[in-house]
């Protein structure tokens, strides 16, 4: 770890980001490697509001997280002097390795001092026997080149850190290697580029006889940028999502098999390879320093060593000069004793004896927990001590919280715990943290920007929700308390206007009174009596087992163990914490009570006394190192600094191990080796034929066999870490601790743990941790050794390019051309389901027309070949997320496809296609679904139906859809019922289909009728809209036989049910009608008189006697609907009553009046009703007539003579010119009046007059004139009301024409009368009376020219 003396306070750190980079960079949280908050490193937000950025218009919104780590200049004279030079280099217009190449002598050291000329080729990256007088692992420019190959040298500033974070996003600066590598596999020219890369990653190529370029090794974690200031560097580097020690201590199961455990260790020995071929060492490898992707591909952080090194002595005035001047920080926690460099076991032992305080200790295990201050999801905790009822006292339990228990089973209670614990699936008392986010944010309020509060607490900012004092800060929250109510007053003040200073209790005059004595009160004998029942809830041995139950502190166990964790609850200990020395109230109690009785019994004996004190000190003090025996794991070792052994067997090869070759793995001259690349050797190199597993005779052999290592210390130091850290993969805890190692280096006896390892590994381990550092193997040694299986090294060659720094459609180029030609083939299916977590993601984000076709090829060729579990879990769920996707999608209409699902059965069997794909493809027919999706879903679907066959097609398919009813399904949805039916025959329609839908009209029908949110009915009337188009599509499928058969069950009468309804919704009723009259055309007069209309007397029947009524409530609206638009039998209905418009005349044009009346008892009253409400009259013309639905306009022109009568109207109301009413007299229709735009009907709905067409009084009268000609008359303004053109009960017949003379006194009536001959009356609407009449006359069409020449005369 890095000395102390690079550390800043995180609130030195805060200012020093904001200084530097302004506050366009937002800082999260310091990253440290000490218990308390400082550090150099921080993790900070950078967002796209730079120019780089939003000049990107494929750029969106987004903020990343970056790790800014500051390396003062003083400390890394190598690297500073190589960012100055490359900053010149940069100035004078060239570029960074420009700058660098030009040297072929290079300093290093901060003094100037010349090193020594390169012995070897100067074309190759390496340097020979360069050497430096510093100790750093950054001993050449030139090997810092190649170490940094993508690092940008510029000065510190928000838009140069913004310019690389667009870079790494977009720019992607690793993207033409990948695209190098693509062209091989296509058989292209590929460059020295691709040629370089593959001996990089260890693929046996000759060296070229030119300058090898630098690139980054994929298992190298990527420093993006090196960014300079006054005093100090900053490296720029992404944030990767986890880290092994992550995994080891939250998700272990996330390394899921002995070949994941192998495969890491592979990818960390292929990099570390890289790394000593520079001749650099790593020195710090360890669980934190490997990083993790989110499929635990690993990258090994590159680690910088000060050139000076820095002891404890003076680590507190070099920290203190480099935070600022008068840091606050720096007092609050300067008088602390705890240093990153000492193991747990000193800092227990320092505090069991007193020498370390409560709060010191508590921070140690917040930091072997992985508590990171500032990070409000994962900060330190600490116990409340006191509950703030009153002020506590030594000598009283009043005032103290009981440590027995914890914080949420105190504010929850008992019985709601064991409430919870009984009912829930997963049995729990507590979640499974003890310190939220909320509550954090709740108490570092007043602290806190605005913009956190709102994300973390509430999105509606209120100041008086915030807890105004300790005391109901205490009762409100349920979670433990944080460090800084113990150190840092600055907690209580606010830095909004608007919320109010938090008050301390009413016994402390300030913050910092408080904070005193709550410290004090940590301290306490009290607390220190009972801290440790405290640490064994948070930390200890009551997080798990029978412990947990009885503490009720059984946390809520995670759903899924095997998916990668970064923060959760470690739990150290495992049996319990022990008390500290001489605060045990149990033996003191015990004391106590044999000292009274000694004294009231045989008087005081001070020696025995003595005596059991002496044995209580031995008890617990062999109490206390079994313990720390037991705890040995948190005091881990992976490396050696000091102390390593020297044979003097090997004195002289250590002298000469600079004259030896040292370059990177491939890249010696070794004859024999192929100088050409082709897809071929690749496949060659990457084919696993059928091998056993690994022999340990033969790895026996090869540790027997194997060379030497010709390397420096500090390699086999690395050599030694690799060793530790596999033991550690294996075993889930440190294979060394300090005393294990002391015990090793000095006696050579290996840990008794080595012995749980597996044969082969313990081999390889025993190997790596060899005491003579001359005896390790190499990196390169290491990854040729039978240990690595040919699986591993091939998945590491098809895995490693996919993780450069490349744009996501380079890698899916590369995936996709790779598989076309045969490499998942050639790897074999294990090799290639291990490789499957690379590739699948790249097709679920969102993607171009063209690269979804390339992600179409990578999922078709994992399916073909991996295993059916394999595609089960790993290709499916890419699948299912794409199928998902809302809109339209290129790679969702190819996954629609009849040919790749045909390959999904072959793969994966029916059962589970059913089971996991099927329900999507259905699920893109509803919810306004994409039109080409839905088509091609609607094929696939129809397609199957045939080979799944009926029974699974029903419960799949058909039932699934119907479920979909009234939820948004489209008409391809039903379309595919429609066509399903077709498919599978009539006799599945009738068996299967009719009978569903039946059920829902039924279920429908019932649930309307129910009292319901309105929600359910809308829904209810949207289901059956659907089943009933459904239903029409299926019985134009059956033949008239069949129809008429199922008729005659009464099943296809469902529109009656519906029609007999009155709670749904018109659109629904009228679609029953319309629908079931195109089933009675289709059946003919016969059986719809036989089977359909006894059905409707019910209905006509309502419609008959509910007239008045309807008058009363409808006429109105009709008044104003006629007024608006004209009416056709496609225009939606406006009230139940118009059903009867619907349904009357269409049955009678269908079947005759006459038989219509025969059947329908009620005829007359709905005739009545239609002739007043829409002055509907049948006309008998001689033949089957339909019935016309079109208004027409009334004529508005003035006469033309005198004795042109008013206006001839025939039974519609409208305007007949007399040559033309006798042309069309005899093919006459029935019509339904309209009044013309702007014109009223001419109904009361106030007035009710018995059944009579005459008109009442004038003063009754508040209609409008009708066909009123030349100046109106003031005195007599005539009105005849609309019952005279709509009533036909005053008449003997059937009334044809109406004629009003030009005194409008006079009218002629013309029709026909009871026994069907014509007859014409004359009315004085003066009198009301009819004067005169003439009957008995044979045609009707004559009538019109009677009625004419009688008023001319």
């Amino acid at each position: 770890m890095r000395g102390e003396a690079s550390d800043l306070c995180f609130d030195c750190l805060d200012q020093r980001i904001n200084s530097d980079f302004s506050d366009q960079i937002v800082f999260a949280y310091g990253v440290s490697d000490s218990p308390l908050p400082f550090g150099s490193s921080a993790v900070v937000k950078v967002s796209d509001s730079s120019e780089e950025f939003s000049a990107s218009s494929s750029c969106e919104s987004t903020s990343s997280q970056f790790i800014l780590e500051y390396l003062r200049k003083e400390e890394h004279g190598c690297l500073a002097n190589y960012v100055d030079r490359c900053v010149v280099g940069n100035r004078e217009g060239g570029n960074s390795n420009d700058a660098v190449e030009s040297d072929e002598y290079l300093d290093c050291s901060s003094s100037g001092s010349q090193v020594i000329e390169d012995d070897d080729d100067t074309e190759n990256i390496t340097c020979g026997s360069v050497t430096c007088k510093h100790s750093g692992s950054f001993s050449c420019w030139r090997t810092i080149a190649a170490l940094l190959p993508i690092a940008q040298i510029s000065k510190c500033s928000a838009s140069e850190l913004q310019k690389l974070a667009f870079s790494f996003l977009y720019d992607c600066p690793e993207d033409q290697i990948l695209a190098s590598l693509h062209r091989l596999i296509d058989g292209k020219s590929s460059g020295q580029a691709t040629h370089s890369f593959l001996r990089l990653l260890g693929l046996p190529l000759s060296e070229e006889k030119r300058k090898l370029q630098c690139f980054r090794h994929p298992n190298l974690s990527p420093v993006l940028g090196l960014l300079t200031s006054s005093d100090c560097l900053v490296s720029v580097l992404p944030k990767a999502p986890y880290t092994l020690e992550n995994i080891l201590h939250y998700s272990p199961c996330a390394i899921k098999s002995e070949w994941h455990r192998n495969f890491m260790i592979y990818q960390l020995l292929s990099g570390l390879a890289h790394l000593h071929g520079l001749r650099v060492s790593h020195g710090n490898i360890c669980p934190s320093s490997i990083l993790l992707s989110d499929s635990l591909w690993s990258w090994l952080k590159i680690y910088s060593k000060p050139d000076l090194g820095s002891g404890d002595a003076d680590s507190s005035a070099s920290r203190r000069r480099w935070c600022v001047e008068d840091c606050y920080s720096y007092g609050l926690y300067a008088d602390l004793k705890i240093s990153s460099h000492l193991d747990w076991q000193t800092h227990f032992d320092n505090w069991w004896r007193g020498e370390l305080s409560n709060f010191e200790y508590l921070l140690v295990l917040n930091k072997l927990a992985g508590r990171r201050w500032g990070d409000h999801t994962f900060h330190p905790v600490m116990p409340w001590v006191i509950d703030f009822s009153k002020k506590p006292e030594n000598d009283s339990n009043s005032g103290w919280r009981d440590l027995r228990k914890s914080k949420w089973r105190l504010a929850k209670g008992d019985e709601q715990l064991d409430f919870t614990y009984s009912t829930f699936e997963f049995p729990h008392h507590v979640s499974d943290e003890c310190l939220s986010e909320l509550a954090v944010c709740s108490y570092k309020a007043r602290r806190l920007p605005l913009s956190v509060l709102r994300k973390a607490v509430r999105s509606v900012y209120e100041p008086n929700e915030y807890p105004s004092d300790m005391q109901r800060l205490y009762d409100w929250t349920p979670d433990e308390c944080i460090p800084e109510f113990y150190c840092d007053p600055r907690i209580f003040c606010s830095l909004h206007p608007s919320m109010s200073d938090l008050a301390v209790p009413p016994w402390a005059n300030s913050p910092e009174e408080f904070i005193r004595f709550h410290r004090d009160a940590l301290e306490s004998p009290h607390v220190s009596s009972l801290i440790h029942h405290w640490i064994d809830i948070i930390f200890g041995y009551k997080m798990s087992g029978e412990a947990a139950i009885t503490a009720k502190n059984v946390m809520l166990s995670s759903s899924e163990p095997t998916v990668p964790r970064s923060v959760g609850r470690r739990q150290l200990f495992f049996r319990p914490h022990p008390v500290r020395l001489g605060f045990s109230r149990e033996k003191e109690q015990s004391r106590n009570e044999l000292e009274m009785h000694t004294f009231h019994g045989f008087g005081v004996d001070n020696k025995r006394s003595v005596i059991l004190q002496a044995d209580d000190y031995l008890e617990e003090t062999e109490e206390a190192s079994a313990f720390s025996d037991h705890a040995a794991h948190l005091s881990p070792k992976y490396h050696l600094h000091e102390n390593l052994v020297e044979s003097p067997l090997h004195v002289s090869y250590s002298e000469n191990t600079k004259k030896v070759n040292t370059s990177l793995p491939g890249t010696s001259k070794n004859k024999g080796l192929s100088s050409r690349i082709s897809l071929n050797y690749l496949l060659e190199h990457m084919e696993v034929r059928d091998e056993a597993s690994t022999e340990l005779q033969e790895l026996l052999q090869w540790r027997q066999d194997f060379c030497t290592g010709n390397f420096s210390k500090d390699i086999a130091g690395d050599i030694f870490s690799i060793g530790c850290v596999l033991a550690e993969l294996y075993l889930m805890k440190p294979l060394f601790n300090s005393v294990s190692l002391a015990n090793y280096l000095e006696g050579g006896d290996l840990p008794e743990l080595i012995k749980e390892l597996p044969p082969p590994t313990q081999v390889l381990v025993e190997a790596c941790i060899e005491q003579d550092w001359r005896r390790r193997p190499s990196a390169k040694s290491l990854l040729d050794s039978p240990y690595f299986s040919a699986t591993v090294r091939s998945a590491h060659l098809f895995a490693a390019p996919l993780h450069l720094l490349a744009k996501g459609q380079t890698r899916l180029c590369y995936a996709a051309s790779f598989a076309k030609q045969g490499v998942l083939k050639a790897m074999g299916t294990f090799v290639a389901e291990m490789c499957a977590v690379y590739c699948l993601p790249l097709v679920t984000t969102p993607l171009s027309d063209d690269e979804c076709e390339l992600a179409y090829v990578v999922l078709k060729e994992f399916t073909k070949s991996l295993t059916p579990m394999a595609v089960q879990r790993l290709v499916l769920p890419s699948i299912q997320k794409i199928l998902l996707t809302t809109g339209y999608s290129h790679l969702k209409v190819s996954l629609l496809q009849d040919s790749f699902v045909r390959e999904l059965w072959n793969q994966i069997g029916k059962r589970v296609y059913l089971e996991m794909i099927h329900p999507l493809v259905i699920s893109n027919l509803y919810n306004s679904p994409d039109k080409i999706s839905a088509s091609a879903a609607s094929v696939l679907l129809i397609g199957s139906s045939e080979e799944l066959g009926a029974p699974v097609t029903v419960h799949q398919t058909i039932l699934p859809l119907i479920s979909y009813f009234g939820k948004g399904i489209c008409t391809d949805g039903i379309d595919v019922l429609v066509r399903i039916g077709r498919l599978l025959g009539v006799n599945f329609i009738v068996k299967q289909m009719l009978p569903l839908l039946e059920n829902v009209v039924c279920f429908c029908i019932d649930l309307s009728s129910m009292k319901k949110p309105e929600p359910v009915h809308s829904w209810c009337s949207l289901a059956l809209t659907d089943c009933l188009i459904t239903l029409d599509g299926l019985v134009a499928l059956i033949s008239d036989e069949l129809l008429i058969h199922e008729l005659t069950k009464g099943r296809l009468c469902l529109h009656v049910r519906v029609l007999m309804q009155k709670n749904l919704e018109l659109r629904v009723l009228q679609f029953a009608a319309t629908s079931l009259m195109s089933i009675c055309q289709r059946i003919g007069q016969e059986m719809t008189a036989l089977h359909v209309l006894p059905q409707l007397k019910e209905l006509f029947d309502e419609f008959a006697f509910s007239e008045k009524s309807a008058d009363a409530s409808d006429s109105l609206s009709w008044k104003i609907r006629t007024a608006e638009q004209n009416f056709h039998p496609e225009s939606p209905i406006k009230n139940r009553m118009d059903l009867v418009l619907l349904l009357y005349p269409s049955f009678a044009s269908l079947l005759g009046m006459e038989k219509l009346r025969q059947n329908c008892p009620t005829w007359l009253l709905l005739e009545q009703y239609l002739l007043k409400h829409h002055n509907w009259k049948w006309e008998y013309t001689g033949r089957s007539s339909r019935y016309s639905m079109e208004a027409r306009p009334v004529l508005n022109k003035g006469p033309t003579s005198k004795h042109t009568p008013k206006m001839l109207l025939n039974g519609s109301g409208r305007s007949v010119p007399q040559l033309q009413g006798l042309r069309n007299s005899n093919h006459l229709k029935p019509h339904i009046h309209v009044p013309v735009e702007g014109q009223e009907a001419v109904l009361n709905p106030l007035v009710h007059e018995p059944w009579s067409w005459f008109p009442s009084p004038v003063a009754c009268w508040d209609g409008i004139d009708i066909g009123r000609f030349g100046n109106p008359k003031d005195e007599h303004r005539w009105k005849i009301r609309a019952s005279v053109l709509s009533s036909a009960r005053a008449y003997h017949g059937a009334l044809r024409s109406l004629v009003v003379s030009e005194d409008e006194c006079t009218v002629f009536a013309s029709g026909i009368d009871p026994g069907f001959k014509g007859s014409v009356q004359k009315w004085e609407l003066a009198s009301l009376s009819c004067v005169s009449s003439y009957h008995a006359h044979e045609e009707v069409g004559s009538l019109y020219y009677y009625s004419f020449l009688t008023i001319s005369a």
